[in-house]
């Protein structure tokens, strides 16, 4: 299950609208020093992207979740996303290539082999209804758990540091 961050900013019958939330490695971004990113998120925008998920947690408007979608989904259509236009692309050229000797025609040949290679797999192969949520489960977002409450346990169960030269009821080492 690949897990991300995400606040929710509304909630429809048992979906909720996500937006992902922003983290990096460095922690630096949209302040005025770090590696270049926050130059670039203010020179071009950064964009929030909204999705929708199930909700089975009963999150609530402004939570921070934790969300997650089944790898084995991100890679297939990662796979037929790509793979599927350029077979498209391929058996368009080569037909036109077949029927017609105008250069001209396996360029188009080529171009609407992409195009409904495209539109085979948006509509095809995911399906949408029309909320926008995929029909398969497989390939629906889930939210897992409300983020807070993920945070609470880490301070309730973490253990007590031990400062080097310190003994553990904080008097100082001979």
């Amino acid at each position: 299950m690949i897990e991300e961050y995400a606040i929710v900013t509304e909630l429809i019958n048992e979906q909720a609208t996500l937006e992902l939330e922003r983290r990096t490695a460095c922690g630096l971004c949209g302040q005025k020093r770090g590696c270049g990113n926050a130059a670039w998120g203010k020179l071009l925008g950064h964009n929030r992207h909204a999705f929708i998920a199930d909700n089975p947690v009963n999150a609530k408007i402004g939570d921070s979740v934790l969300v997650g979608i089944n790898e084995k989904a991100v890679l297939n259509s990662a796979f037929f996303l790509y793979v599927l236009p350029l077979v498209g692309l391929l058996i368009g050229a080569l037909l036109a290539d077949y029927f017609f000797s105008n250069q001209f025609y396996v360029m188009l040949g080529a171009a609407l082999g992409l195009t409904s290679g495209f539109l085979w797999v948006k509509g095809h192969l995911i399906g949408r209804n029309q909320s926008g949520l995929a029909y398969s489960s497989a390939y629906r977002a889930v939210i897992l758990r409300i983020a807070e409450a993920d945070n609470a346990l880490e301070n309730a169960t973490a253990a007590p540091t031990i400062k080097l030269g310190m003994k553990a009821d904080n008097t100082q080492m001979k």
